[in-house]
Order: structure tokens, then sequence, then C-alpha cells
């Protein structure tokens, strides 16, 4: 429990619903949803839909789905409620407008009347100059006259926030000590000319209402850190906050050509993974390691073991880049860590339609629960298992022709009628056997059991690779599995 002096942790997350969520907004909520449980704390689950524009009811629903689906809970938020709701900005813009007004007659803000097109003209000017080109403060103190001028000429200002003129330093939770001077921090616009707050605003304002002592965040908001954090000293001024958050900005997750992982990358795509089969916890076990780690020996953990360790200062500041193949290689090992039984029911949906490609009446339930735990030791993703059974539930094998190629070499019929008659003879309750079998047709013909297989398996199944065969054979049932050698047998002779 938190002493009187240091208030308890409170962090939260909150992205704005536009598109697909994507794996750089995952890792954020996973790292803030970690240290709010290693500590104790509360997670906030806020949703920032003020851009009208961007903003749809239908990636506010899909996000809620998304962090259901990750497994994340929050204490706080759409679907919980708490003391600080609404938890949606765009139900909360008339408390944006009341604090805009504090800070505008405080003198903490002020308004600008100054156009784009000044605006463009004076920062190429300051450009060619070699000064910084941010805002000169143009309008920061206008004389009555000066803004009855401006009125006359029908300009609508926008709010600015009213920088001090101070070297801005604070300790970042990732980065160590950062430093900010003045000339590179000027003043920024906080509501529109319309009247709509900006992120500039609504954001720290939402912080500092709900109380929020940790801001852990992307590397791509570092910039906006010294302005939030004298925007909040001017909130603690008017009893607004009570006090300036710690930040922790997290480091970029870099995709292809070691390139900034954009919302725009395929492989960004949250549904992505979701159609392609991954479970939360594999997923979410290769996120954590884009900028942290359990230890140096050790990649595979749960989400348990990750809340029990994670400490934001063990975050490495420096890049991350994303690896499908790791990303898949650690799905592949919580897919195996699985119990038999919650393996073959997160299969389920891959085994119908539309993924299946046989009819609803020719799946086997027995035949399923009898392969999976062979099929559970081959995947990489949950989808893979739709064409590693196939074989058990249509009525003849789909034949990758490479495979028929590359397996049926000159002598294989000679090859599949003598496993023919060693399978017809083989005992059908042991693969055992069955491997016994194929052995000793391969060494009829001078072929050990890899080479001998390889055409029983595309005859049986379609293709060279797949769960192992023997096992498979059984399952399949002798019947079925002489009348594909057959078949194999009349397309080799016809």
């Amino acid at each position: 429990m938190a002493s009187a002096s240091v208030p308890a942790v409170r962090v939260r997350f909150c992205p704005s619903p536009t598109g697909n969520p994507h794996v750089g907004l995952v890792r954020t909520a996973l790292f803030n949803w970690a240290f709010a449980k290693h500590h104790q704390g509360t997670l906030v689950f806020r949703i920032e839909d003020t851009d009208a524009a961007r903003d749809s009811e239908e990636s506010y629903t899909q996000l809620l789905d998304s962090m259901r689906w990750l497994g994340f809970d929050w204490d706080e938020g759409p679907e919980v409620g708490g003391p600080h709701a609404p938890y949606r900005q765009s139900q909360r813009m008339d408390l944006y407008k009341e604090v805009a007004g504090k800070l505008l007659d405080a003198g903490h803000a002020y308004r600008c009347y100054c156009s784009q097109e000044e605006l463009d003209t004076r920062r190429e000017a300051a450009r060619a100059a070699g000064r910084p080109s941010g805002y000169d403060g143009h309008c920061r103190d206008l004389t009555a006259e000066q803004v009855e001028e401006y009125v006359a000429q029908g300009r609508t200002p926008i709010v600015r926030f009213r920088m001090p003129d101070e070297t801005i330093t604070f300790t970042d939770l990732v980065r160590g000590e950062l430093t900010f001077t003045p000339e590179n921090v000027p003043d920024y616009g906080i509501v529109r000319a319309n009247g709509a707050p900006l992120y500039t605003l609504v954001n720290p304002v939402d912080d500092a209402l709900m109380e929020i002592t940790h801001v852990l965040r992307g590397e791509d908001l570092l910039s906006s850190t010294p302005r939030q954090i004298a925007l909040y000293k001017a909130l603690i001024e008017l009893g607004i906050a009570k006090q300036i958050p710690q930040f922790g900005h997290l480091p970029y997750v870099m995709g292809e050509g070691n390139k900034k992982l954009s919302k725009r990358d395929p492989q960004s795509s949250l549904n992505l993974y979701r159609e392609r089969g991954f479970l939360p916890e594999g997923l979410l076990n290769y996120l954590s390691l884009l900028g942290w780690s359990l230890s140096a020996d050790q990649d595979i953990f749960t989400m348990d073991e990750m809340t029990a360790a994670f400490d934001i200062a063990d975050v490495n500041p420096n890049p991350a880049r994303f690896d499908l193949k790791k990303c898949e290689a650690i799905n592949a090992d919580h897919i195996r860590l699985l119990d038999v039984k919650d393996f073959t029911e997160r299969c389920a949906p891959w085994l119908k339609a539309p993924f299946a490609p046989w009819a609803p009446e020719d799946f086997d339930e027995a035949k399923w629960h009898a392969i999976a735990p062979h099929a559970q030791t081959r995947l990489k993703v949950l989808s893979e298992i739709t064409d590693n059974v196939d074989f058990l539930f249509l009525p003849e094998p789909v034949f990758d022709e490479p495979s028929w190629t590359k397996a049926m070499k000159e002598g294989s019929d000679a090859l599949l009628r003598t496993a023919r008659e060693k399978l017809q003879a083989a005992d059908w309750t042991s693969p055992e056997s069955l491997k016994e079998a194929v052995l000793a047709a391969g060494e009829t013909h001078g072929l050990k059991l890899g080479k001998a297989q390889a055409p029983v398996r595309v005859a049986v199944t379609g293709r060279t690779v797949g769960l192992p065969l023997f096992e498979s054979l059984e399952v399949l049932g002798k019947e079925k599995t002489l009348a594909r050698v057959d078949a194999a047998l009349a397309r080799l002779t016809a």
C-alpha cells in the first residue's frame, strides 16, 4: 500500500479510435498494463476521440474488442466506469472549454490571430536566418487596438499556451535526465479557431484530472513533454492538477529497412495476427521483448511472470526491430505450452467455414481429438491447422503438384505396391507397426525410411510435409489409407 507521501501508481492507455489497432499501440498498452500490475496500481483506459474527421465508432468498438482479446483488464474506463468518468474525450468538451478559459484569464494562454500564410512566411524567414522556426510569439502581447483591428478584419483566433522563458529539465524513466531550452520549445496551440480543443490541451488536462502519476508512451511524443510540463505547472497554479507525472518514453518499433513501423505497414496490424491465429499470450510475450527482457537467457514467459518482474527502468531506450520470424517462433512455443483441451478449443474457428475446405458433415470430432496432440507440436500459428488436417476430412487429398513431382520419382509405383502389401498386413492399432511396414517396404527396394515414406505421405495427404506420418495413417484408418495408395498408383500408371 502506498504511503501518504507516495501516491499510488496510476497509469493510462489512451488510444485514438482511428483504423485498426497496431502492434506499436499494443506494446504501449502492454507496458502500461504490466507497470500497473507490478505496482498494484490503477490502469485507466481512456479514448482520445476528439478528431471527428478520423475517429469512428467502428474503430472504438474494435479497440475494446482487441483489448479484451489480448487479455488486458482496466480499472477505470469504458464498460467499467470510474470516479473520473466519462472516459471518452468527445464527452468532455465542456470541461476543456472551461480549462482553456481559466488559462486565458490567468495569462497562461493568449489568443493568436496570425494567418497560416503569415506563419509560413515568418517560419521560412527564420529558417533562412538559421533561427528556430517555431512560433515567434507575434501575438503574445497584443494591445487592445491590435486585437480590435484583427477582429475587424474578420480573423478568428486560435488559443496558444504561453511557454515560460526558462529551461525545462526532467528525468525520463527510460532515458534519464533531459533538458530543453526555451528557444526550442515555442508557444503552441491548444484550441483551434473553431473552438475545438487540441491534443496538446486535452491529453494533459485529462491526465491531471484523472491524477495520472506515470505517463508511459511512445518516443515520438518526447518533444511535446516540455510543453506539457509547463502546462502542468500552470494547471497546478490554477488548482486543476495536483502533480506533474513522471514520464517514460518507450523506444520506436522498427520495421523493414530499419524504418519506424507505421500503421500503414501490413505487418503492424493487430488484426493480421488475430486472423493468422497468434495466441494473445504469444504475441504479447514477443512484443514485451521489443525494449525489455525478463532475463538474458529466457525469452518465453507468461504475462504473470512479466508483470512480477517488470521495471520501467529496465526498458532499453534504443529502437527495437520487429522480427516476424521470431514472433512466430515464440508463438509456436506458447502453442506447445497449452494443454491439449485448450489447444483443440482455440483451433475451432479454423476447423469450420469459411476457413475449412471440407463439408461440415465430413468433420469427424473423434479424429480431430486423436490428431490434435500431434498437430500441436507442429504449428507456428493456429490457422496452419486447416492445411495440416484437411487430409482427414476431405474425400480425397488435395495434391500439391510440386510435392507430387518431388516424391513420385521413378520406381515409386513399385514402392507403393510393396508398401500397400505391408500396410495391409500391419497392426493398425499402433503407429510403430505402420512405421515398420513402410520401413520394410523401403528395405525391399533399397531405400531408407525417409525416402520410402515420401511417396506414401504424398499419396495419403497430398503433401511432402505435415503431421507425423504414421500417427496420421492410424487416425485416417486402414480403409481410407489403402484406398488413397490405390488412387495414387492409378495416377502414376495412367
